[in-house]
């Protein structure tokens, strides 16, 4: 393939990506040429909370887990990013820090931009800023809704919560409004660390839903059995969690 075969398929591809939806071809090509390939296997870091890295990173293909770490060494998943996604994006734009680490959860290609190119190419093509804006206010209403479901649900409505948006943003739909599937690269300790319980209390959980045909989670792959009653389930929890609450 020729260099210009080379650059008119990567346009093609970025095409795809929301990011970069809507921009014109010479600035896709642009783009293309300033953004870097680098593959990570799986459980291999992207970059550690702390770090004074400032690339922006956008999901070829794969998974990446971001999470936080607390003073005592506790991990905290905050999210996963899939194919089309972008992070870390946050220190391009202030500077800081990582506020967070990234890790691959599978095998993961990714696309890599240099900060300082990225804020160019934002000052120069309203679209792009525009789309950035765009992906920003998602995360944003995403972050909403989790703080949400922390102070509505109990642990056990907050996971069903997460799982229920997971196979929204990225499973497959099996059985129209009703049976879907979700490839999910977490053990059950990754589960845990996302409602802040212990691994234990995520087994008896899965297995009772399991047993209840609520939905089913072996090897890292989601089956959610029937849509409507697991809403109905998370949706319980909120009654569940006030009235743990006394004074």
């Amino acid at each position: 393939m020729n260099q210009a075969d080379s650059l008119a398929r990567r346009v093609a591809r970025l095409e795809q990506m929301p990011l970069f939806r809507g921009l014109r071809h010479p600035d896709l090509a642009t783009l293309a040429q300033d953004l870097h390939l680098r593959e990570y296997a799986r459980d291999e870091t992207v970059f550690r909370q702390g770090d004074e890295s400032r690339e922006v990173y956008v999901v070829l293909r794969g998974k990446v887990r971001i999470y936080k770490i607390s003073p005592a060494g506790h991990e905290t998943t905050i999210d996963i990013f899939a194919a089309h996604d972008v992070f870390g994006e946050l220190a391009a734009l202030d500077g800081q820090p990582r506020s967070a680490s990234a890790k691959a959860i599978e095998d993961t290609a990714l696309l890599v931009m240099a900060q300082q190119r990225f804020v160019q190419h934002l000052e120069h093509i309203p679209r792009l800023a525009l789309n950035l804006a765009h992906l920003l206010a998602h995360k944003l209403r995403w972050t909403a809704a989790f703080a949400e479901s922390i102070a509505q649900y109990d642990a056990a409505g907050r996971l069903l919560h997460i799982l229920i948006s997971y196979t929204e943003r990225y499973g497959q739909e099996v059985e129209p409004h009703k049976v879907y599937r979700l490839e999910l690269p977490l053990n059950q300790s990754d589960l845990a660390s996302m409602v802040g319980a212990r691994r234990e209390w995520v087994n008896r959980l899965l297995n009772e839903w399991r047993r209840r045909g609520l939905l089913t989670y072996r090897r890292e792959s989601l089956t959610i059995l029937d849509m409507p009653r697991v809403r109905a389930e998370r949706d319980s929890r909120i009654e569940a969690n006030v009235g743990q609450t006394e004074w």
